[in-house]
């Protein structure tokens, strides 16, 4: 069975969401998770007693609404076969900008990067390195997102799996979606991410 590492964010239960979609804790189902990455903004203890529940091996990082969590780490690092994973809230960085993440997957020395805090999945590979955003897993909407016209823009429950095998890294995208009719689905979308191997010394 693959070591499957989920990557979580932005939950804000409940004061901006009730619980996690129905159609989410089905797939998230005990036995399936290896390890959980959470990144940040949790705000609740029940709902980590429920991602407890679901992989022993729980990892958090402290998000900006956070406040009473003052013994979690701004960032964590973790390692599966020959790739590196760091993840933080991202209320530390100056922006979401290519470059601003890219700096900060170099200080942490890491391949992969999760960042959280814009409720909006995210995903782009940029030299050489792979940067994820899961969004939001209850679709809680986001103080920072408005148009123009003063509306918020509808945030779309998100999360994501990751399998990673030695060098190459599978990640797994599950969106809740509605049709026309207003009828919700669970979306899955695949992005593949392959760590470069430095050349050694004997080759040309």
């Amino acid at each position: 069975m693959a070591f499957l590492i989920l990557v979580i964010g932005d939950l804000h239960i409940p004061d901006r969401a009730l619980d996690i979609p129905a159609k989410f804790k089905k797939l998230l189902a005990p036995g399936r998770i290896a390890q959980t990455l959470c990144l940040g903004n949790l705000t609740d203890k029940s709902t980590y007693e429920y991602l407890r529940t679901m992989a022993p091996d729980l990892k958090i990082v402290k998000g900006r609404m956070d406040v009473e969590a003052t013994s979690l780490p701004l960032t964590q690092v973790v390692t599966h076969g020959n790739i590196r994973i760091g993840f933080l809230e991202g209320f530390t960085l100056v922006s979401n900008e290519p470059d601003v993440l890219l700096a900060e997957a170099n200080r942490l020395d890491v391949d992969v990067l999760c960042w959280a805090g814009t409720h909006k999945f995210e995903c782009f590979e940029y030299m050489d390195k792979f940067f994820v955003n899961p969004g939001s897993a209850t679709g809680a909407f986001s103080t920072n997102w408005a148009t123009l016209g003063g509306d918020e823009e509808e945030v779309v429950p998100s999360f994501c799996l990751m399998d990673v095998q030695g060098i190459s890294l599978t990640l797994y995208v599950y969106q809740l979606r509605k049709d026309a009719n207003g009828v919700e689905n669970v979306a899955v979308e695949k992005v593949t991410y392959t760590k470069p191997v430095e050349p050694t010394a004997g080759q040309s």
